[in-house]
């Protein structure tokens, strides 16, 4: 059985910055494997890459607003349900998450999802039933995102 995993911000906009090196080479792996994976998107995702990619001229709004479109037509998109901020605002309180990582995290788990690539979150970290692992770490893709990933 496949882990239902997400995908950080972090990892959609390495995958359009060609400018990122080895980051952007495994990023472009990452998002093409999770295509066929078990994945889904969050909506804040989605706005963080378009936001991202556009600040740091990565990409001109055209081409971000075509890559987020793309994004949600290849991936299922989900977004918080009720619950959702009172689980997110209680990791922030705690000092565990910012408010958005919660709310990445307290979506993500709600739609059934065990893992998160993110360079961003603590690699190791856990958010209830999620686990965040940095897939940028050491020199291969680390076991369990190649496992979730189908590599």
């Amino acid at each position: 059985m496949t882990e239902r995993l997400s995908l950080d911000a972090s990892i959609l906009f390495y995958s359009a910055d060609a400018q990122s090196g080895s980051r952007h080479a495994r990023a472009v792996d990452i998002v093409k494997a999770a295509a066929s994976s078990d994945c889904v998107l969050t909506i804040q995702a989605l706005a963080e890459f378009y936001r991202a990619t556009t600040r740091k001229g990565a990409l001109s709004r055209t081409d971000a607003a075509r890559e987020v479109d793309e994004l949600s037509q290849v991936f299922d998109v989900v977004g918080p349900e009720p619950g959702v901020l009172t689980r997110a605002v209680a990791a922030a309180k705690a000092g565990r998450f910012s408010i958005w990582d919660g709310l990445m995290l307290a979506t993500i788990e709600q739609a059934g999802c065990t893992l998160l690539l993110s360079e961003d979150m603590g690699d190791g970290a856990r958010f209830g039933a999620v686990a965040i692992v940095n897939p940028f770490r050491g020199t291969s893709m680390p076991k369990r995102a190649a496992e979730a990933l189908g590599l």
